[in-house]
């Protein structure tokens, strides 16, 4: 079992940067692949970027280039960096958590066993 909380959401002005983290409690959260989500109003949530155990990475090419995962094994966190926002990029951001193998990275939301609350981002035009 594992606790998620996220936090660093807010509004910026397009353009602008947030910084999303995620933090873990519970089981070892080395033995986890991570990911983010996001769900905009009326519209289905979806995969944003996620990261292996063993570091790998995997994006949305809606946010390729701009956005990029991290994660702190040492403070059981991940993190979201968020550059170059656009206004479409305004949803409820959701980490999420899930077992697998070392070097797979997780891209679809019905894998993953466990959430966070959620935490909004609005951008602005």
């Amino acid at each position: 079992q594992v606790q998620l909380v996220e936090s660093g959401g807010g509004s910026v002005q397009a353009g602008g940067s947030l910084r999303l983290s995620c933090a873990a409690s519970g089981r070892a959260f080395n033995s986890y692949a991570m990911g983010w989500f996001r769900q905009a109003p009326g519209k289905e949530r979806e995969f944003v970027a996620g990261i292996s155990r063993s570091g790998s990475t995997g994006y949305a090419v809606a946010v390729k280039g701009r956005f990029t995962i991290s994660r702190d094994n040492a403070k059981a966190t991940v993190h979201l960096q968020m550059n170059s926002l656009k206004p479409e990029d305004t949803a409820v951001y959701y980490c999420a958590a899930v077992s697998a193998f070392p070097t797979v990275v997780v891209t679809t939301q019905y894998n993953y066993d466990y959430w966070g609350q959620g935490t909004q981002v609005t951008v602005s035009s």
